[in-house]
């Protein structure tokens, strides 16, 4: 996709990218957040992180900065969009709680944060990879 993709392109193509970005970044979640999430919160956050980033990134940002500044700023500006806002919803859902011992949270929610990025990044590339090969 060179070229501005239309609102019908983007609406066909939202299912799609939002199952193979589940299918990413969820084994990443898995893997990477914190032992203080069981394995069903951690399923549900693969899900739920990229059902709240991935409309923003897939209909919104589109039409606002491709369509104006071009692909690489829309690329850049949605990569940091996705990740800001899956970081600071996490923050707010499993961020530390009034009473919890500071000492320990903090570096569970470090780990938390950088596995958010790397489940980014991971689905990133690979959308990068599948693009650069044709696939769309």
């Amino acid at each position: 996709m060179n070229d501005l993709p239309t609102i019908d392109d983007l609406w066909r193509f939202l299912p799609w990218g939002f199952a193979l970005t589940v299918a990413v970044e969820t084994p990443v979640l898995v893997i990477g957040l914190s032992r203080r999430h069981s394995l069903g919160r951690r399923l549900f956050c693969g899900m739920w992180l990229t059902a709240c980033s991935y409309p923003i990134v897939v209909l919104v940002l589109p039409p606002l900065v491709w369509s104006r500044f071009g692909e690489l700023p829309y690329v850049v500006t949605a990569e940091l969009v996705a990740v800001g806002l899956e970081v600071l919803l996490f923050w707010l859902a499993f961020g530390p709680r009034g009473g919890e011992r500071m000492g320990a949270v903090p570096s569970a929610l470090a780990r938390d944060l950088a596995a958010i990025v790397a489940a980014n990044a991971a689905s990133f590339l690979l959308g990068e990879a599948l693009t650069a090969a044709g696939v769309w």
